[in-house]
């Protein structure tokens, strides 16, 4: 057989699997639409829990002044640090950006100042911006209160089963995945997995929407609050300038994390990248 028949079967043979593949695919899985910007700033979207004292209703373990604890962030600094961020974001209010932006750039210049309350910002948000050059640092925080224990409030709930059975579910998952006495590596891992980032939500927000009495919303108003909390947190991203060359490196809790994902994903100006690229 000739070279040039069996170029020829070689191509129909490709055209064949190629135009099957292309059969395969649902109408609902094709890409129809364009939906980030040419030139989207990429942004790399990291949760984390609180180092030291918090406010938060679910604290974490963690001695922030432990040397070898403090090793285990520097760690995770360098790896998230690959991203190359030009841009560093915290849970800061903006207010606070002057005040922040000192503070940043004097531990650019002396990293090894021992820091009085070390916490997540200026053990590995400041890190990852050292390692990689990053000059500015920005605060997006927005402060908004909300009753997340509202089912204790609400006489006559129509619902009395969902949100019991989904704590009921929520403790089988956290013992299935202990949180406590595990490598600093491994808890930041999990804490950045996707299924962990949606119980978040879904704890903080989502949860209260099956606690009302009849005709009314009252969980539902609640978590709207915490919702709005979090769209005024991405508007004040949105108020940040950038350029083409900019890329974001983002460190917060992780149920904000959680609603930022929803946002960065959806925007057109924004291309999320995946967490787990850097943590190996």
């Amino acid at each position: 057989m000739k070279s040039t028949q069996i170029a020829i079967i070689i191509f129909i043979n490709l055209f064949t699997l190629f135009t099957s593949y292309a059969q395969e695919i649902r109408y609902d899985e094709k890409e129809i639409y364009k939906t980030k910007f040419d030139n989207a700033v990429p942004v790399l979207n990291v949760a984390t829990f609180h180092f030291g004292e918090t406010s938060d209703a679910n604290a974490t373990e963690f001695n922030e002044n432990d040397k070898k604890n403090q090793a285990e962030v520097k760690k995770v600094a360098k790896l998230l640090a690959e991203f190359k961020p030009t841009i560093i974001i915290i849970e800061g209010l903006p207010k606070n950006d002057s005040i922040r932006q000192a503070d940043y750039l004097a531990y650019l210049k002396n990293p090894k100042v021992k820091v009085k309350n070390p916490d997540e910002i200026s053990l590995l948000a400041y890190e990852v911006g050292r390692l990689s050059g990053a000059k500015r640092i920005h605060g997006i925080d927005y402060h908004e209160s909300y009753n997340y224990q509202i089912g204790a409030n609400v006489k006559d709930a129509v619902d009395k089963t969902t949100a019991n059975k989904y704590w009921d579910l929520l403790t089988e998952n956290e013992n299935n995945n202990p949180e406590k006495d595990i490598p600093f590596y491994d808890l930041f891992k999990l804490n950045n997995h996707p299924q962990y980032l949606e119980s978040l939500m879904i704890m903080n927000a989502d949860i209260l929407t099956y606690i009302s009495s009849k005709r009314n919303s009252e969980g539902a108003d609640e978590a709207a609050k915490f919702y709005h909390r979090n769209l005024v947190m991405f508007s004040n991203l949105n108020q940040i300038s950038v350029d083409k060359n900019d890329r974001i490196f983002i460190l917060l809790g992780g149920t904000h994390t959680a609603f930022l994902n929803d946002f960065l994903t959806r925007s057109p100006k924004y291309n999320l990248e995946n967490t787990f690229k850097y943590l190996k």
